[in-house]
C-alpha cells in the first residue's frame, strides 16, 4: 500500500495529468474515473473532496459542486509507477451525471467487505495493542471461552428479536452477533476470507 504523494510523476503525464479512479470506500466499487493535476490533488487533500482537472472546462473540478454529491476522501493512495491515483471515497449521492450510481451503470450495493476491513485492521489492531479502554481489547483478554460465550449468547438474542416485529433491534442483535464473530474468528488466527472459501466450495 503506497500513500505516499509525493511518488506521483506529474512531470512524466501528458499535461501534468494522471488518471485518478475513484472508489466506494465500503462496497469496493468503482465509481468513476477522473484526472488530476497537482493543483487538483493539493486541493482534494486539503478540502476532503474529489478534486479533478477537467479537460473539457479546462479548470479545476469538484464532483459535486452543482449536485452536492460529493465524494468524501477517506484514502488516497498510488500505484506502483507512480502515474495512477486510487481514491477511497464516501460518496453523497449517485456519482454519475445521468443519475446512476456510478459511471458505469453499476448498482452501488454489497457492504460486505466492510466486515474484512473490520476484521483486519479495527479487531486486529485492538488484539495487537491492546488498550483498557478498548472493549475489544478486553474480550481478547478474557480469552477463547468468554468469546465464545459472547457468540453464544449474542446468538440467543438475534432468535428473540427474530420472532418480535422490531427490525431496528433485530438488525442491532445481527450487527452484535457479527462483530462477536469476528473477534472470535480473529482470536483463532482464521480470516473471514477462510469461512467465505468454504462457502464458495460448496456453492461449486
Amino acid at each position: 500500500m503506497n500513500t505516499d504523494l509525493t511518488t506521483i510523476d506529474f512531470a512524466k503525464a501528458a499535461d501534468g495529468l494522471v488518471p485518478a479512479v475513484v472508489q466506494d470506500a465500503v462496497s469496493g466499487k468503482v465509481l468513476m474515473l477522473g484526472y488530476m493535476n497537482q493543483d487538483a490533488l493539493v486541493k482534494t487533500q486539503a478540502e476532503g473532496k474529489v478534486t479533478f482537472f477537467s479537460r473539457s472546462k479546462q479548470r479545476l473540478w469538484t464532483k459535486g459542486e452543482t449536485s452536492d454529491n460529493f465524494l468524501h476522501v477517506k484514502q488516497i493512495l498510488v500505484d506502483c509507477d507512480g502515474d495512477t491515483i486510487l481514491i477511497k471515497a464516501n460518496p453523497a449521492g449517485p456519482t454519475c451525471h445521468t443519475g446512476d450510481d456510478t459511471c458505469f451503470g453499476e448498482t452501488n450495493t454489497g457492504k460486505a467487505s466492510f466486515l474484512n476491513y473490520l476484521q483486519k485492521q479495527v479487531i486486529r489492531e485492538r488484539k495487537l495493542n491492546p488498550s483498557e479502554e478498548s472493549y475489544t481489547s478486553q474480550l481478547f483478554g478474557r480469552g477463547v471461552n468468554k468469546i465464545a460465550q459472547k457468540v453464544g449468547e449474542e446468538a440467543v438474542e438475534v432468535v428473540i428479536e427474530a420472532k418480535d416485529t422490531n427490525d431496528d433491534l433485530f438488525k442491532g442483535e445481527v450487527a452484535d452477533l457479527l462483530f462477536h464473530l469476528l473477534v472470535l474468528l480473529e482470536h483463532k488466527n482464521v480470516d473471514l476470507d477462510h469461512v467465505i472459501d468454504v462457502l464458495t466450495t460448496r456453492h461449486r
